[in-house]
């Protein structure tokens, strides 16, 4: 049974809940907004650890799956 699987990024969702703009959390996390919009809209290949650390703390956020999750895409049997 092969299983794929996909990388999704949450920080639309978690803006939208805290009402923020990717803007304001691009300045309050200090991270540049063109890149923290690649990595919102699941356009960036490699994901920084510094990225995701600064967005929790901004955010305040204990669990990176509430930024990050890995879903199933589908199921081949």
């Amino acid at each position: 049974m092969y299983k794929e699987r996909k990388l999704v990024i949450h920080i639309h969702e978690l803006l939208e809940k805290k009402g923020w703009s990717l803007s304001k959390l691009a300045l309050k996390a200090d991270i540049d907004k063109g890149k923290l919009s690649l990595l919102a809209n699941g356009r960036r290949e490699y994901i920084y650890i510094d990225y995701i650390i600064k967005i929790a703390e901004t955010l305040d956020i204990d669990d990176i799956n509430e930024i990050v999750s890995i879903e199933r895409v589908n199921e081949k049997e």
